[in-house]
């Protein structure tokens, strides 16, 4: 703006600001001031976009490129099994429990030589990160249903990704071969979604498949093709490359590996490549069979190792044209992040404190989170954030790629926390250290036992639900006062069973009076340990005498009950 320091200060101070000379401001205190001095403030994401020159395509050489499709639906719906049968391989049997742990690229070369990129997302609810991800580089997205099962949430979660995206969608109703598949009761369930297929008159494609038999997965790959010549898909391969970062992992003999997918120019080994706050030269390149490429043409998904460090799946990814500016913005990047990171981090004010004694509790769960892939653990991040209850807290202290470490355990020691591991395992080192400070380390290789055990631990930390079970009402008939014992009350029991060892409230008037325990409650001259309705008995309040005809008397006792998330 080109003022003064000491100018802006005193405009901090008009605010009732102390600020001092290099301290940051937040948004609202620069546009304030900004304004002061005459100027508009405009804010720009931490992206900086304005940094890289992105090349403007030229019509004439854009070429034709194979469509993007994305498989989406519900967990066990036949995703991967609809994949493996076009890829010819057996996914399944390589996933945990069968359920599909990360987002996988495939491209796939059909008979007729049209090629085509599959984009797998796992179905399970606590993906939908990834899965999001997973619809803003796609072209197509194809809708897994079983004929068999129906429109889950999850179907629902994936049509509404797709519609935000403005992707159109392909419905494959899968496991058609089964007895119990009804097609028309799912194309009747889309329907009341507002979503007419074509064959109603809409205009969303369906297929009716069966994944594992096989069945018809050649018209569904057609009407991909036709859907994908309808938008001719245009990209331009000779200049510096560009896409999206899928996925990225930490790989004990290769390092950080990084699976990208080019969505414009050609990636060679050797590019100078920015993706997030990460930069490197790529070194090697995979396709998804773990074949060695030397270069990767739009719509190609690829492995790429020489990154420093491992992107967030979603981040841009750019070939840079030299060394010294890919760092530059890098470190930029990294400061931003910093910062971001500092700001975000909520400690706990006083406020807090006080709300959360008023409500009679002050619980709160730290966890380290650290996985083989960015995209399993920002779901699973997510999705035990989203755990938390006003009584019970649940806070991510730390989340990372890689094998948990001996200053994972140290920070776990600090913080109280414990550690969760996906698909990972805590060095020697580590696991000793974690036995000597009685750090619990939990490991896990299915997202849904790591959500369902951590919610029955934090059940068990809920303190327990007070209940309140009503056993006897009884009424005053009379009242007797005996020397050095104080004032017995002669009872009606008109509904329940009283016992000896139950609290009781003294009701007059409909008011509470007193609340306490029994002390002697008698049948004639006979102690007993209860009276059952319609008898009378007489009854001696401990530390009460003022009992009056026709108080009633209520018999209570107290339940605790687990609480459930």
């Amino acid at each position: 703006m080109n003022v003064e320091v000491n100018e802006v200060i005193s405009q901090c101070m008009n605010l009732d600001l102390l600020v001092s000379i290099n301290q940051r401001l937040d948004a609202e205190i620069i546009s304030l001031i900004a304004s002061e001095f005459g100027f508009e403030v405009e804010f720009v994401s931490f992206e900086l976009h304005d940094l890289i020159k992105i090349e403007e395509d030229k019509i004439e050489d854009l070429v034709l490129r194979p469509p993007i499709v994305t498989v989406m639906g519900h967990v066990d719906h036949g995703k991967t099994k609809l994949l493996d049968y076009i890829r010819n391989t057996n996914v399944v049997a390589g996933e945990a429990g069968g359920i599909t742990q990360h987002i996988g690229a495939y491209s796939v070369v059909l008979n007729n030589g049209r090629q085509i990129t599959f984009l797998d997302t796992p179905g399970h609810e606590a993906f939908t990160a990834m899965r999001a991800r997973g619809a803003q580089i796609t072209d197509i997205v194809i809708v897994v249903v079983a004929a068999d099962d129906g429109i889950m949430p999850q179907t629902v979660e994936a049509i509404n990704h797709a519609q935000a995206a403005g992707v159109p969608i392909i419905f494959a109703i899968n496991k058609i071969d089964k007895p119990t598949a009804n097609t028309q009761r799912i194309k009747e369930e889309l329907a009341t979604m507002n979503i007419l297929i074509d064959e109603w008159g809409g205009k969303y494609k369906s297929q009716e498949i069966s994944a594992k038999q096989g069945i018809n997965i050649d018209l569904l790959l057609e009407k991909v093709l036709l859907e994908a010549d309808s938008k001719q898909l245009k990209a331009n391969p000779d200049k510096r490359a560009l896409g999206t970062v899928i996925e990225s992992m930490l790989d004990k003999g290769k390092g950080y590996v990084s699976t990208i997918m080019v969505q414009g120019g050609t990636l060679k080994i050797g590019d100078i490549v920015l993706a997030g706050s990460y930069t490197g030269h790529i070194k090697a390149m995979y396709n998804e069979r773990n074949q060695k490429i030397i270069q990767a043409t739009p719509s190609t998904p690829v492995q790429i190792i020489g990154l420093n460090g491992a992107p967030q799946a979603g981040d841009q990814f750019y070939a840079m044209d030299n060394d010294k500016e890919a760092r530059e913005i890098a470190t930029k990047r990294e400061q931003l992040l910093r910062e971001q990171g500092l700001r975000t981090k909520k400690h706990i004010t006083l406020e807090e404190i006080g709300r959360r004694i008023a409500i009679g509790s002050f619980k709160e769960l730290a966890i380290i989170v650290k996985g083989d892939a960015d995209g399993s653990i920002e779901a699973l991040s997510d999705a035990l954030i989203k755990l938390s209850t006003p009584e019970l807290q649940v806070n991510i202290i730390h989340k990372a790629i890689g094998q948990i470490s001996e200053s994972d355990v140290m920070l776990a020691t600090a913080s109280n926390a414990i550690i969760v591991g996906f698909q990972v395992r805590p060095s020697i080192n580590a696991r000793k250290l974690a036995e000597r400070e009685e750090i619990d380390i939990r490991l896990y290789s299915i997202i849904y036992d790591a959500i369902n055990e951590l919610k029955d631990a934090m059940e068990g930390m809920l303190s327990p639900e007070i209940k309140e079970e009503i056993l006897a009402t009884l009424e005053v008939k009379n009242t007797f006062k005996i020397t050095k014992v104080g004032t017995i009350a002669g009872c009606f029991v008109t509904d329940g069973k009283i016992t000896k060892n139950a609290k009781i409230r003294l009701i007059r008037d409909g008011i509470v009076i007193y609340s306490g325990l029994i002390f002697s409650l008698k049948r004639f001259k006979d102690e007993v340990r209860e009276v059952l309705s319609g008898l009378e008995c007489g009854l001696g309040i401990e530390k009460f005498n003022d009992i009056k005809i026709g108080d009633i008397i209520e018999a209570y006792h107290e339940i605790s009950i687990k609480k459930k998330l």
